[in-house]
């Protein structure tokens, strides 16, 4: 994008730190809206997908088969009224959903798109993630505690205990891939897996990429892990209180994570914007197949919740600590075994 932007404006400006500035705040720019367009429409292919799941139709009512449904809830959201209980923490209440949605978007600034597409191309891409996908839950436990409600207060408290279980477990099922690629930065990752079998760590890291999809659902709340929302008991928890816009920035930041999972997912198992070099196939852009991956993924992310009943708290929290981190760790322990003895 560099180069391109050096052959299209005057001399003075191509050669000055203004060009890097402003190549930095088109690629923002871009990123910020695709995740937010992404956002508003993935509400709308949710509730197609899943009721054509159950043999409905979904939204039909406005527009063509309802496309522009997301559009119409935005202005609704906008001009609803905003309330906010008498006895919470206001200026809390007020942060808890910017800190979330935040920390959403920042996440994608190490995000590469193809090889010449990346905001932040940093050594430490997939700690850079974790960090930052941890640091959205304290808008969830923020927004629990300032609302004075025990609903809401009793979901907080579940997703901290929950962030906490399964950010181990996610962390620890891509130190496999990590192992692998010899780095953590997410460029190098998706060069690494060209010799891998079909280019793809997935299957050489079957494990790795199973707890993984696991830990995505639990960090994003999502089906069957979506305990600190559970409307049957908590009444949607930690957003119960939360009205209007505010609540509109809680499902971005949701659904927005769930594009981010699924960008990690197809970049460091799914061999990333890489795709067959044969046939027609090698004619296609590579952020084509990185989109086909990753909207895949999130189309699983679909699937599992319309199929799977919601799991009990233990039930929960059992799997994280009994199952999931076992797993991984003996992941790790055979990757290491086994590349050390390909090495020597």
């Amino acid at each position: 994008m560099t180069e391109f932007f050096k052959t299209i404006l005057p001399p003075v400006i191509a050669n000055s730190p203004i060009l890097d500035i402003l190549v930095i705040i088109i690629k923002v720019f871009i990123v910020v809206n695709f995740a937010m367009i992404n956002g508003m429409y993935l509400s709308y292919v949710e509730r197609k997908v899943i009721g054509h799941m159950q043999v409905r139709l979904g939204p039909m009512r406005t527009g063509p088969h309802g496309i522009l449904q997301p559009i119409a809830d935005g202005i609704k959201l906008f001009f609803k009224e905003d309330i906010i209980p008498a006895n919470a923490d206001k200026p809390i209440f007020f942060i808890a959903p910017v800190i979330s949605l935040t920390a959403a978007l920042a996440t994608l600034a190490v995000i590469p798109f193809w090889e010449d597409f990346i905001i932040a191309d940093i050594n430490i891409g997939i700690l850079y993630i974790l960090a930052l996908s941890s640091l959205g839950a304290y808008g969830i436990i923020l927004a629990g505690w300032a609302s004075n409600s025990k609903y809401s207060f009793l979901g907080g408290l579940r997703s901290s205990a929950q962030v906490l279980s399964y950010e181990i477990a996610m962390g620890l099922s891509l130190v496999g891939v990590m192992l692998l690629a010899g780095s953590a930065n997410l460029l190098d990752i998706v060069k690494a897996q060209e010799n891998m079998p079909f280019g793809m760590y997935l299957f050489v890291q079957p494990i790795g990429f199973f707890v993984f999809f696991m830990a995505a659902l639990a960090e994003t709340n999502r089906a069957p892990f979506d305990l600190p929302e559970a409307e049957s008991e908590l009444v949607a928890g930690y957003f119960v209180e939360y009205s209007g816009m505010r609540f509109a920035l809680f499902y971005a930041a949701e659904y927005i994570g769930m594009v981010l999972m699924s960008f990690l997912a197809a970049i460091c198992f799914l061999g990333g914007w890489k795709g067959p070099d044969f046939w027609f196939f090698s004619k296609v852009p590579p952020v084509i197949w990185l989109l086909i991956k990753v909207y895949a993924f999130i189309f699983f992310y679909l699937w599992i919740r319309a199929t799977l009943p919601r799991y009990r708290y233990d039930q929960l929290m059992g799997l994280g600590w009994k199952l999931f981190i076992p797993l991984t760790l003996a992941n790790i322990l055979i990757t290491g075994l086994v590349k050390l003895l390909i090495e020597t």
